[in-house]
């Protein structure tokens, strides 16, 4: 297991450094760069052309380019071109928001997904099943911007219970919460509503229904526990993409997250903060998605009986 995780953590150093060229070479090509939000009519062309300088762009894209991987390579993420502040600080003071975010929206999720896909796998092919299945593809299917806007026009502006956006109080929270829940609940509901299909139709559960199991304990500990894989995968990946930073969502309820911070960079052309905010989210979903293996072999042992034997192999070679 140690094995494999250092092999997927060093797989990150290429990611990275094609991440940053492609950044790079897209903020090249996008119209407008840092300067032009600084240039003020007093300014003459040798004001400007200076100021092009400060911030290299009088350099080829691939020397701005090196210079940043040298830094990085360093351990340095560079400093925004706005605030002249460390992307590491600025980063790290956004991202315990869309943490909060993601863990609220993770135990919304988990929590009316997982029940409510159980409850359509055991009554498969009657009229709960399919309203079931209408609701998770409508969940789907929405927008997150559209759905944002929805629920606070009702909840905000309609019937005035929380704020519109963030306001630094617990209420401001409950709107991105169940927005950024709301996608994970259609695709988590869907995916163990299958996982239970396929788990149901195995003859071991008609041994345990022999054997005096009671359905809530043929459910739970047999079925559930074999499903739990490729659920455990939806939620990782689902989770991930949440860290990453929900932009839609925090840019609708202004919510002073790692997404938000990413938007108003790319705004701006502040290509460091860009950069930096990529490399950062790109670390957080690949660490995620370790974890995600990790839990495959507590919950099956048929996985971590795998890396056993892998190992016990390598020590009888050597």
């Amino acid at each position: 297991m140690l094995v494999y995780s250092l092999k997927r953590i060093l797989w990150l150093i290429p990611i990275i450094i094609c991440l940053s060229f492609i950044i790079f070479a897209l903020m090249e090509l996008a119209p407008g760069n840092i300067v032009d939000g600084m240039i003020t009519e007093n300014m003459t062309q040798e004001d400007i052309a200076a100021l092009r300088a400060q911030f290299d762009l009088d350099r080829p894209m691939l020397y701005r380019f090196g210079k940043y991987m040298l830094g990085l390579f360093q351990g340095d993420l560079g400093r925004s071109q706005i605030t002249n502040l460390p992307v590491w600080y600025e980063f790290m003071s956004r991202f315990p928001k869309t943490l909060q975010l993601a863990l609220a929206a993770l135990v919304i999720g988990v929590s009316l997904s997982v029940p409510l896909g159980i409850f359509a796998a055991k009554r498969a092919g009657t009229i709960w099943d399919n309203a079931t299945t209408v609701f998770s593809i409508v969940a789907l299917s929405m927008p997150g911007f559209w759905l944002g806007l929805l629920i606070m026009y009702w909840l905000a502006y309609h019937v005035k219970i929380f704020p519109a956006g963030y306001d630094g109080s617990v209420r401001s929270f409950v709107l991105p919460a169940v927005t950024t829940a709301f996608v994970m609940i259609g695709t988590v509901t869907r995916q163990t509503r299958s996982s239970m299909l396929e788990v149901m139709r195995q003859d071991y559960l008609r041994t345990a229904r022999a054997k005096g199991a009671s359905e809530r304990q043929v459910t739970t500990q047999h079925a559930l526990r074999n499903a739990w894989i490729p659920i455990v995968t939806t939620i990782g990946t689902i989770l991930g993409h949440t860290l990453a930073g929900s932009v839609v969502v925090e840019a609708v309820y202004s919510w002073p997250g790692v997404g938000r911070l990413t938007v108003d960079a790319v705004s701006r052309r502040d290509v460091p903060m860009i950069t930096g905010c990529v490399i950062l989210t790109s670390i957080i979903y690949v660490v995620v998605l370790l974890l995600v293996d990790i839990v495959y072999a507590l919950i099956d042992p048929r996985i971590k009986a795998q890396f056993l034997s892998h190992k016990r192999k390598r020590r009888r070679v050597a």
